[in-house]
């Protein structure tokens, strides 16, 4: 097991936001943690990057798991819709954390960064310069950079948030390919109906967790149900 999640709870200021939280994430698992904004994904992302430090319960991670082994991918802000530089500098950029004092970037750091524009199918952009790009693309040049640092877990946060849902859909159908393939262990947090056809898992909360299973099986429950249903006003 990778992660194991027991009687989890975080908060801030002494108040707990999210509570009581039991789940676990394996190796080459695809789980995502869905639930409407404000329901404490984001918190929980926090915590399983270590940014804050549980308020109850334990996380454990497998002991030859490094926290350095994890790519992260956060929510798009317009500061990072405007970097001034250039794709493949974005990308190799990735390797940063493990390329420590070295003033540069190993033969195996580049050949890796290639290999994610390639994955992501964006080599021909490698000499465009990141802010001339649409948000799609974008996307999926950060989305390259995390995977260069990422060895062991991919973790997402509303990652295609704001995308045209054609381009989200897409972007998901990547994830889902990229997890298949490469055996990645990816967790994703979203607030999208339709992240749950690229998972393998789905734990939801609304501040407490109200599923945690297989994909088939949340997609049937009650919970599954309702927050489908509930997307789908949304969009009208």
């Amino acid at each position: 097991m990778l992660i194991d999640c027991q009687n989890l709870s975080f908060g801030y200021d002494g108040h707990i936001t999210v509570h009581d939280l039991n789940f676990s994430v394996a190796a080459g698992d695809f789980l995502l943690i869905a639930g409407e904004n404000g329901s404490g994904k984001s918190t929980l992302i926090k915590g399983l990057l270590r940014l804050i430090n549980p308020m109850e319960g334990a996380i454990c991670f497998s002991s030859d798991f490094k926290q350095r082994q994890t790519g992260y991918l956060s929510q798009q802000t317009a500061a990072k819709q405007d970097f001034p530089a250039g794709v493949s500098e974005i990308v190799l950029s990735g390797n940063l954390g493990k390329k420590g004092l070295r003033p540069f970037y190993s033969a195996a750091e580049k050949q890796k960064a290639q290999e994610n524009l390639r994955l992501l199918g964006i080599t021909e952009l490698k000499d465009r310069c990141f802010r001339e790009l649409s948000g799609g693309q974008q996307r999926r040049v950060l989305l390259a950079r995390s995977l260069c640092a990422a060895e062991k877990l991919l973790v997402l946060d509303e990652p295609f948030a704001g995308l045209d849902p054609l381009i989200s859909a897409e972007l998901y159908r990547l994830l889902a390919q990229i997890n298949r393939e490469t055996g990645m262990t990816i967790i994703m947090a979203s607030h999208d109906g339709e992240a749950a056809g690229c998972a393998k898992k789905v734990l939801h909360l609304h501040k407490r967790q109200l599923f945690f299973g297989g994909t088939e099986d949340y997609l049937r429950s009650e919970t599954g149900k309702k927050f489908f249903v509930k997307m789908r006003e949304d969009d009208v």
